[in-house]
């Protein structure tokens, strides 16, 4: 298990129109990721996903650049199998024989960041690799699934207050009984967000799970103001209500409202979700293992989720390979309950592996297949893979 190559592809596929939709990031027009390739000696291959943004657009150049000038050297002739050692060594840099003597951290500059999304590459490919190896889904490598099936939730809602109603009802007509929905400042006013979240509520009844997601765009008086607005919505989890940079803002929206605030998919390592938990920021953990450091940091973080009470909800919205390293995550951690699926335009999640991933009457079941699960439609790879100027 020797690792003799080390490659990252930025891809970038366009959303058929039909399937695009605005949201705070303006038209979606283009999805893209970072896959990771890691290669041993006998020819095995582990896939991972490096992200340069939370959502579907993102420029990924530097993370290409990162893998293959900065960490693919510090990897070339390791044991893939150690995968906390590398994973030491690469946050450590040169000072890493330092922290693993003394049994504390002595990181790079880049401990935050685009390097921390390069190395979350890297380490889901090492489990892809492991679990391949010894044949068996990389949730029996993290202790086992703590359930066989867990319930996954619509992820999408972007349609007006006129609309919203049908488009969620039409996530529920296949089978899902969570559905999230978009709100914040593509809705110019607080007083629309409200009123398309009572328009949903009213549409789908009582009975089904809703979440909202503002991406961080409210201000903490802005954010006060919709959760009291929706306060009678029953909602599941109001997500990202205002600007990750500010930590404390969050705690003081959580601390005026009952309503679960959820956050953690722009957090690097369990260090800054440490912090959250710290100030009483947040009731849902979201580690998105393309962002945060990999599966290794993910279930740190389940680990922090567990210990502090909290639930854990994975963030899923990317390529397979992201999705599925969250999904092993959420069945090996006792935590976690729903997991996020993506309802948008995603051809990552289809078009880029050669596996269906399947969804049956709202329920996702446990991994069985040996690593991820999962390997890539080489033809969509090279047909997709921007070119990069080093």
């Amino acid at each position: 298990m020797i690792i003799t190559n080390v490659e990252a592809f930025w891809l970038r596929c366009p959303i058929p129109k039909e399937k695009q939709h605005f949201s705070d990031y303006g038209l979606l027009t283009d999805f893209d990721m970072t896959l990771v390739v890691i290669t041993t000696d006998s020819g095995l291959q582990g896939f991972g996903e490096a992200k340069a943004a939370v959502g579907s657009s993102g420029v990924c150049a530097s993370i290409v650049t990162c893998v293959e000038n900065e960490i693919k050297p510090l990897l070339l002739g390791k044991d893939a199998r150690q995968i906390s050692k590398i994973w030491e060594h690469i946050y450590n840099g040169t000072r890493d024989h330092y922290s693993l003597s003394r049994g504390r951290k002595f990181p790079i500059l880049g401990r935050r960041g685009l390097t921390i999304s390069a190395m979350s590459g890297v380490d889901t490919a090492l489990w892809d690799l492991k679990g391949k190896s010894l044949g068996v889904p990389v949730v029996e490598l993290l202790g086992g699934a703590c359930r066989d099936k867990m319930e996954a939730y619509a992820s999408g809602g972007w349609a007006s207050a006129d609309n919203i109603g049908n488009q969620l009802n039409g996530y529920i007509e296949k089978g899902f009984s969570g559905v999230k929905m978009r709100v914040g400042i593509m809705d110019q006013t607080v007083a629309e967000s409200v009123k398309r979240v009572k328009a949903a509520r009213e549409a789908i009844g009582p009975d089904i799970k809703l979440m909202t997601d503002a991406h961080g765009t409210f201000s903490v008086p802005e954010a006060k103001q919709f959760c009291r607005g929706v306060e009678d919505c029953n909602l599941y989890w109001f997500e990202e209500p205002i600007s990750p940079d500010n930590r404390h803002g969050t705690a003081e929206v959580r601390q005026a409202t009952s309503i679960p605030i959820a956050l953690g998919e722009s957090e690097f390592t369990a260090f800054d979700i440490r912090d959250l938990i710290e100030v009483r920021a947040m009731d849902v953990v979201q580690p998105d293992s393309a962002i945060i450091g990999g599966i290794t940091e993910s279930m740190r973080v389940a680990h922090l989720a567990h210990t502090y009470q909290l639930e854990l909800a994975p963030h899923c919205w990317g390529s397979a390979f992201s999705f599925m390293a969250g999904v092993n995550v959420a069945f090996a951690a006792p935590a976690a309950v729903v997991i996020e699926f993506s309802l948008g335009g995603n051809p990552m999640m289809y078009d880029l592996v050669n596996e269906k991933i399947t969804v049956e009457n709202g329920m996702i079941s446990a991994p069985t297949a040996p690593g991820l699960g999962l390997t890539p439609n080489w033809d969509f790879v090279h047909e997709f893979k921007q070119k990069i100027n080093h």
